[in-house]
């Protein structure tokens, strides 16, 4: 499915990010501009960095020059105002900092999917997936020192590189959390603090990298419900096979030592006793092959690890298929990098501080566009994946555009 030109435009995606929203994120991180002070404000600055994310093909001056008239009919700015130029436009990005796009986008990114959206619930349980990807950086001395290179002398990587690491909602691609940081630093690492935001409606899945138990741990804390892949060398001793097929396990910390305090925290929950969270926890785990597609039979055997204990909650073939969900958050990371960024394509930031702004808009006018796709997909009672999200973002672009300038002042 398609959508038609009067759906989307600059104003419609600004719509999703409310414009209390920007106000708020910019006076908790005190950089508002006076009306008098002849500096671009921080609102309409806020809104140019994703108008820049929306347009990477295009310089500074291009992109406001086409986005000034649908932000006029906004009410961003009036149309007799003057483009700035690119060093007034950087100097101002410098003024608005790091930290005010990132409370936007913490602001304005919550759960997009409702009852009627395909393809987004297993039962009662939203499901989210957990995944991270690398960012390519100009290369220049502040973002090789914030970021670094991936590998080292002749094999390093051209570019420094950003790794960021989001919770996406699998059924309409939206990322609603995420944490930045450099490449040197591991995905379980930036996870990490991602978990506490897990409500208990939410089943959230992840690939056996993400598993450790501090990870298990923090995130089955906030009562969500998980399905992570088990890492192969992970023991899983069979403690009580369900009707089912499937078993509950223990996952015992591992600063529990010796094997006689192990021996009996296994005995515990045969016996169906309680376990400190600190010590272990009673897992289920659900266990399936993948067949090989070249018939060679080198098919692969999928170890799920799940807090849903009892079949009666979710079936396993209903949790097989709910991690099968896992990879819609790949299709997320490929409409933001590869559609929206375009494929090898660097971002635009020279400056550390700038990169983190960049990052965050480019995340939080993703989610704008998968607010309106998702919402289309609703009226039209169509899975959000039948709507073409190359032609969305098309239309987005073509409809953004218009031609009115804008001063330094004028807006609070």
């Amino acid at each position: 499915m398609t959508a038609s030109p009067d759906q989307v435009s600059l104003g419609v995606l600004l719509a999703a990010v409310d414009r209390d929203v920007i106000d708020t994120a910019i006076a908790a991180c005190g950089v508002g501009a006076k009306r008098s002070d002849g500096k671009l404000p921080p609102r309409v600055v806020a809104t140019l960095t994703m108008a820049l994310c929306l347009f990477p093909d295009d310089d500074y001056e291009e992109v406001a020059t086409k986005v000034t008239g649908s932000l006029s009919r906004f009410g961003c700015w009036d149309a007799s105002w003057t483009v700035p130029t690119a060093s007034g436009i950087t100097q101002a990005r410098k003024r608005l900092g790091p930290a005010v796009m990132a409370q936007v986008f913490e602001g304005v990114a919550q759960a997009v999917a409702t009852s009627d959206t395909r393809g987004a619930w297993l039962r009662g349980w939203r499901l989210l997936a957990i995944d991270g990807f690398e960012v390519d950086l100009p290369d220049t001395p502040g973002n090789a020192g914030e970021f670094g290179y991936a590998g080292s002398g002749k094999h390093r990587s051209a570019y420094p590189k950003a790794r960021v690491v989001a919770l996406a909602e699998c059924g309409t691609h939206a990322f609603l959390a995420a944490r930045v940081g450099p490449y040197g630093t591991g995905e379980q690492t930036l996870a990490q603090g991602l978990y506490p935001r897990l409500l208990d409606d939410e089943l959230l899945t992840a690939d056996r990298n993400f598993y450790s138990w501090a990870a298990w741990d923090t995130a089955a804390a906030t009562g969500a419900a998980l399905l992570w892949r088990a890492p192969t060398q992970l023991a899983l001793p069979v403690v009580t096979v369900l009707a089912d097929g499937t078993y509950l396990t223990v996952l015992i910390n591992p600063k529990v030592r010796g094997a006689g305090r192990r021996e009996r925290i296994l005995a515990a929950a045969r016996d169906g006793l309680d376990i400190h969270p600190d010590e272990a926890h009673v897992v289920r785990v659900v266990e399936y092959d993948i067949p090989d597609r070249e018939g060679n039979g080198t098919g692969e055997l999928i170890a799920l690890l799940s807090n849903i204990t009892d079949p009666a909650d979710a079936r396993a073939d209903e949790l097989a298929g709910a991690y099968d969900q896992r990879w819609e958050e790949e299709t997320a990371n490929d409409q933001l990098k590869t559609h929206l960024r375009g494929p090898g394509k660097i971002l635009r930031s020279r400056l550390p501080e700038l990169v983190h702004q960049e990052i965050w808009a480019w995340l939080t006018v993703h989610y704008a566009l998968s607010v309106l796709i998702a919402r289309a997909a609703e009226a039209a009672d169509l899975d959000p994946d039948r709507i073409s999200y190359s032609r969305v973002l098309r239309i987005t672009r073509r409809t953004a555009t218009g031609t009115a300038g804008f001063s330094p002042s004028g807006l609070d």
